[in-house]
């Protein structure tokens, strides 16, 4: 499978998804600097975490009319896969390519620590074969607190929608466990056709078991899987 990461001025995970993809997962990808305007042979594209265009204005908002942008969201409405972590799921976000909007922490804090995901949903290209229903991610934000109103959420629900939501080590989602203030503890949603996800806990971090937990590869391995599962079912190619 190619991969594309995109580099905004500001992003600082870009090399560690690069990483988890060519050295840990063994796959093809490139680096797309944020000026780039063309996707050509790339099969799925990583919008990753950090601070990009320095976060002004709000985040995302400055990064959504970059130029690579103008072919990511073609590319994601023709069906090719589009991840963001972090800043990339607030830059879906900001873009339309995925529903509500992150808001600042509600503790107003900074939040840097590990957290427990619960998976709503095993039936997505993004976690198709995740061997277990929690994964232990880490998360690394100020503005991670998930919003939509009451109607998007209760779509999101009855879609199956939501990916994964903030629990503790039993799979239990309650609120003390929130680490943002998040609506219904979500930590990362999809589009309705299930093509693009955004989650705020950080894979390419817990990709390798001297991280302290390998279960973020598991979003990867499954968009490998599903990539190839459609590619023998109908010669699948995303459209470039």
């Amino acid at each position: 499978m190619r991969f594309g990461v995109v580099v905004f001025p500001g992003s600082n995970c870009d090399h560690d998804c690069y990483h988890v993809l060519r050295h840990v997962l063994r796959q093809e990808v490139r680096f797309l600097w944020h000026k780039e305007r063309s996707l050509a042979g790339l099969d799925a594209v990583i919008l990753p975490g950090g601070f990009s265009y320095g976060d002004y204005l709000r985040t995302g908002a400055i990064a959504r009319f970059s130029p690579v942008m103008s072919e990511i969201i073609p590319f994601a409405q023709r069906g090719g896969t589009v991840l963001g972590i972090c800043n990339g799921f607030q830059i879906l976000c900001e873009a339309g390519l995925l529903p509500g909007v992150l808001m600042r922490n509600t503790h107003l804090r900074f939040a840097s620590h590990t957290v427990h995901l619960k998976i709503e949903n095993l039936d997505s290209r993004f976690t198709c074969t995740a061997a277990k229903p929690v994964l232990r991610m880490p998360i690394a934000h100020g503005d991670g607190c998930y919003y939509a109103s009451p109607e998007t959420l209760q779509e999101l629900q009855q879609q199956g929608q939501i990916l994964f939501r903030y629990c503790n080590a039993a799979g239990e989602v309650i609120p003390s466990v929130n680490p943002n203030g998040a609506a219904a503890n979500i930590a990362g949603v999809m589009n309705r056709v299930g093509n693009v996800m955004g989650l705020m806990p950080h894979p390419e971090r817990s990709a390798e078991e001297i991280l302290g937990s390998a279960d973020g590869a598991q979003i990867f391995s499954s968009m490998m899987s599903a990539f190839e599962a459609a590619k023998e079912r109908s010669g699948f190619a995303v459209p470039s």
